[in-house]
């Protein structure tokens, strides 16, 4: 699994240490006015030479400049061309699957053109020659949150190589036994992945009912990773059980997830997000629920829609008439 699911491979940073005394290197006598007074009197003039500098226009224009470009304000400022550079192209056959895959999707994650193509000729070729480790791992987690649905998708496709799962209906079908007759550990297992083979194309009406099948089941852990698969899955029939789930599940964990799912996680297109907000509205004015989930709602309206309105029900309602109820 990965580092959000309590991945236990993930290492701590290195600790650097604390700098020690260096008694090798000679004293520095560079502030020891026993070095001579000259020194002194070079600094002062420095200083002012440097005062008169910094006191004319043009020096001032200059260091605003720079000072403009370092901060974190502004648009974004590209370091290089968003492309794969010929040499990393010439140089991806001498690697290793690993070393392809941590590339290619480190590449497409920062939306180099050329790496989502090149994930895809190769991908099928990783199954079983690549792991999980913590590098991988890492940057699966990142691309599965990106804000693009096709570095979402490059996502999925090494996740799966990683895992060794086969997009077959073969191997869903191993998956879909493990979901019913399997240890706890192993059925969560394979909720995640027939999300992510039925996103892939693999049995996506089947694995639309055995995920809706599980949310009724009576372990809250399973119903978690069938909310999570329904959300990978990504399609028009996910949008109801995830709203059902969202009003009715008994563990606080489980709503959670299916706002989120609704709101940002997943494979559910910004349309396909959008149909929830009629249901959402009707939930927010829902009585029965308690703060906390009226509080998830709203955030997952602000979430879809980008608005930045209160949590009242009004605001919203009127806000989605006056945006001709879309």
């Amino acid at each position: 699994m990965h580092s959000w699911e309590g991945d236990p491979h993930q290492q701590p940073a290195p600790d650097y240490g604390s700098a020690g005394p260096t008694p090798d290197l000679p004293p520095d006598r560079s502030l020891d006015p026993r070095a001579g007074s000259w020194r002194i009197l070079f600094a002062v003039c420095a200083g002012i030479l440097l005062a008169l500098v910094f006191s004319s226009g043009l020096a001032r224009g200059a260091f605003a400049d720079i000072t403009q470009f370092l901060t974190l304000h502004g648009k974004p400022q590209p370091a290089s061309p968003a492309q794969l550079s010929q040499h990393e192209i010439e140089s991806l056959d001498r690697q290793t699957a690993q070393q392809q895959a941590e590339l290619l999707l480190e590449r497409d994650i920062n939306h180099n053109a050329g790496a989502n193509d090149e994930i895809a000729a190769r991908v099928d070729g990783w199954h079983g020659k690549i792991r999980l480790r913590p590098q991988l791992n890492s940057l699966i987690t990142t691309a599965l949150n990106s804000n693009d649905l096709r570095v979402r998708a490059a996502g999925i496709e090494v996740d799966l190589a990683a895992m060794n799962m086969a997009k077959t209906p073969k191997y869903a079908a191993l998956l879909f036994t493990q979901v019913e007759n399997g240890e706890p550990p192993e059925r969560i297992w394979a909720l995640w992945g027939l999300g992510l083979l039925g996103n892939r194309g693999v049995e996506p009406e089947k694995v639309t009912q055995v995920l809706t099948e599980h949310l009724q089941d009576s372990d809250a852990d399973v119903r978690h990773w069938a909310v999570e698969g329904l959300a990978y899955l990504g399609t028009d029939d996910t949008i109801a059980p995830l709203l059902q789930t969202l009003h009715d599940d008994a563990a606080p964990t489980v709503r959670e997830r299916a706002a989120c799912s609704l709101a940002q996680s997943g494979m559910l297109t910004q349309a396909q997000r959008r149909n929830a907000i009629p249901a959402l509205l009707a939930f927010a004015d829902d009585s029965s629920l308690d703060a906390q989930t009226h509080t998830w709602i709203f955030q997952a309206l602000r979430d879809i829609t980008g608005q930045k309105l209160p949590n009242e029900i009004s605001a919203w309602r009127a806000w989605f008439s006056s945006s001709g109820g879309a």
